[in-house]
């Protein structure tokens, strides 16, 4: 393939930017805040479950409560008909007043149980509620700080954006020159070659893979005519020839 020097000349202009937007993707990828958001995702979603765990553990300790008070009122409301019917004076049998007091003296003794159980109970609320509180504040505070760290990342992506865009018109206006089987070549090349698809010859070395050549290759390079597109033989990309090729 044959091109003016001059339009080799631009592939490495070419290059230059090519290279510059791949660093710009780089960077748009490699932002810190990727971590950070990742990081804080997590925190915040680990938490939502806490919370909700929390939360059923109040609720299930909320109807526990319920359901001992229940079980208090109803000893003491049996305990106060008990009562009742024994001052009424109704109950005139020795065997039955006995048998009332003992029930009388047992539905209080089940009494204090069920209400040292209330209390028990309540403690266990009171804590679980407490927790709820506390998970809940934490979990606003990740929320905050997960929002914080998606605001830099979309900053630091409009920046990015913004200069890639500049530099992208950059490489149409070089791009639109050069001759369409050479941009053709660079490109794939560019694809196969991590990036690089054309190398200046510098000092007798190829700035693509960095390997200095001999000087029965460089008479070689130099006997060709100066619109030949040069190839590398150690990693196959364009080799530009310049003033500083050294040949």
């Amino acid at each position: 393939m044959n091109a003016a020097p001059a339009d080799q000349i631009r592939l490495l202009d070419l290059q230059a930017i090519d290279s510059k937007l791949d660093q710009l993707a780089h960077r748009r990828r490699s932002l810190p805040e990727h971590a950070e958001i990742e990081k804080a995702t997590a925190d915040h979603t680990a938490l939502k479950d806490l919370v909700v765990a929390a939360q059923a553990q109040q609720g299930d300790t909320a109807r526990e409560l319920t359901k001992a008070e229940q079980d208090v009122e109803q000893v003491r409301a049996r305990s106060a008909r008990n009562q009742q019917r024994l001052d009424s004076g109704a109950i005139t049998s020795p065997k039955d007043l006995e048998n009332l007091q003992h029930e009388i003296g047992s539905l209080a003794k089940r009494q204090g149980d069920l209400e040292e159980v209330v209390l028990e109970i309540m403690e266990r609320l009171e804590s679980a509620q407490t927790r709820v509180t506390e998970l809940t504040a934490r979990l606003e505070h990740s929320s905050v700080v997960l929002k914080e760290a998606e605001a830099r990342r979309d900053a630091a992506f409009a920046e990015i954006d913004g200069e890639a865009e500049r530099v992208r018109r950059e490489r149409e206006t070089v791009a639109v020159v050069i001759p369409a089987d050479l941009l053709k070549l660079y490109t794939r090349l560019r694809e196969q070659q991590g990036g690089v698809g054309a190398a200046r010859l510098f000092q007798r070395r190829c700035e693509g893979c960095r390997v200095e050549f001999a000087v029965s290759d460089l008479n070689a390079i130099k006997a060709e005519p100066k619109d030949a597109v040069v190839r590398c033989d150690n990693c196959g990309r364009i080799l530009v020839r310049t003033a500083e090729s050294g040949i």
